[in-house]
Parts: C-alpha cells; sequence; structure tokens
C-alpha cells in the first residue's frame, strides 16, 4: 500500500453540516441596500442568478465569484449597474446572513487533530464563490485556522473541482504527489470523481441529497468523525506473513 502524506477536506457539507438555509432570504438585506423599493423582486433574481452561476461553473469548471451574482441579478431586473463600493457592501452584507449557518462540525478540530499526531498534511479545497476571507474569518471562528497546512479557495482560481487545476493548486501547496493524498468530500462528482481522476484516493461522507455520479469512492462513512479510522486503517503496515 501506497504511504498516506496527507488528507486533504472539502468544507461545506465536509467539515461543516450540510446548509439548509433558504436561498432567498439571505439576499433580502442585500436587495435592500441596492433597490430599496424592490426588494423581493431583486432578493429572488439574486437567488436565480447565484443558481446560475454554479450550474454554469458546473458546465464549464470555470471558478465564479459573488460578484457576479451580484451583477447578474441586478441585470435581470432591468436596474442600472450599481458601483464597486456598493456592490462590495452589498456582498459584504450577505456574506453576513451566511455566518449563523457555517460553523464547523463539533468534531471537526479532533478529526484534524487526530490525522496530524499521526504525521500527516491536512488541507482544505473548497468549490466556492465566495472571498477566501470571509472563509479564512469562519475558519479562524471554528479554531481550524492553524489544523489546516494548506488551504485554497476556487473564487481565488481559474477552475473549480472535478477540474485537475483546482487539486493540482492544494497539492503543490502541501508538496505531496496525489498517490500520496487522500480527499474527502460529500460529493461525488465534484470531490470523488475529481480526487479520483488525478490518482487520489478519496473518501465520500455520504450525503444522498447531493447528486449521484457513476464512481467508486476508495472508502464510505456516515461521519466525519470515522475518517481518522479509515486513514489510520490504510496507513497500518502490512500483517507479518511469519
Amino acid at each position: 500500500m501506497v504511504r498516506i502524506e496527507a488528507v486533504v477536506f472539502d468544507w461545506g457539507g465536509t467539515l461543516t453540516p450540510i446548509f439548509d438555509v433558504d436561498p432567498v432570504s439571505v439576499w433580502v438585506d442585500a436587495a435592500r441596500l441596492l433597490a430599496p423599493d424592490r426588494v423581493p423582486e431583486l432578493a429572488a433574481a439574486l437567488a436565480c442568478a447565484q443558481q446560475d452561476v454554479w450550474d454554469t461553473t458546473l458546465d464549464s469548471l470555470r471558478s465564479g465569484r459573488v460578484v457576479e451574482v451580484v451583477s447578474a441579478g441586478v441585470a435581470a431586473c432591468g436596474l442600472p449597474v450599481a458601483d464597486d463600493e456598493v456592490v462590495a457592501s452589498a456582498v459584504s452584507i450577505y456574506l453576513g446572513e451566511w455566518v449563523p449557518h457555517a460553523a464547523a462540525h463539533s468534531t471537526a478540530a479532533e478529526v484534524l487533530r487526530a490525522l496530524r499526531r499521526q504525521g500527516l498534511r491536512t488541507g482544505l479545497l473548497s468549490n466556492t464563490h465566495w472571498p477566501a476571507e470571509w472563509h479564512e474569518q469562519r475558519l479562524a471562528e471554528d479554531g481550524l485556522t492553524d489544523l489546516l497546512d494548506a488551504r485554497v479557495y476556487t473564487s481565488d482560481l481559474d477552475y473549480r473541482k472535478p477540474h485537475p487545476e483546482a487539486f493540482a493548486a492544494v497539492l503543490s501547496a502541501l508538496a505531496v504527489e496525489p498517490r500520496h493524498a487522500v480527499f474527502v468530500g460529500d460529493r461525488l462528482h465534484d470531490d470523488i470523481y475529481g480526487a479520483a481522476g488525478m490518482g487520489m484516493r478519496s473518501i465520500w461522507i455520504r450525503n444522498e441529497s447531493m447528486p449521484g455520479f457513476d464512481v467508486v469512492p476508495d472508502a464510505v462513512v456516515n461521519e466525519l468523525a470515522e475518517v481518522v479510522d479509515v486513514i489510520a486503517r490504510w496507513s497500518a503496515p502490512p500483517p507479518d506473513p511469519r
């Protein structure tokens, strides 16, 4: 068995619980700033634009950014283009709505500590159109920043998972070859298929709410905490044949 040197995690649905947030409600206050007389219409348009950005990036694997969502939502309502400062303020308001929903699993820190006690490097690779700075703040609040040796967000990249360049970015940051790394995620296409294409082993955290995909993970778990035992088993020396 090839030795494991690093374990890389997805963020949403993996290090955090699955998000259960109304997609329109998180845009209401941002819409109020952008067009106070058309709040319901614009909030709905922004939610639709967000889904469109996700769908477009899924098809093209090109990364998206939240400012694109705001621009598209405003345009869909026939509103004048907002200046950069107003857009930045709207994005900040929108991201603030997500803070109460973005806390990590209670077991996340101990899982990362346990892996590091095994002498392994740890990393994060998140498909996101939100700014890296926002994610970094959430990780700091959860006490995870110092437990992750590399943290990569596709909003900083040209491509998103499952594109090889997204995985290559975090592997380069960890200075590890794909065959010595494991990826842990909850999405069969983005995470498991993408990792397999790079030659990484994979652990799927079962998530039946996500679309299926014809790929077989190397291991399947139901909870984040189970990852530690899987890695320990894979890292154990083979039995002495004598």
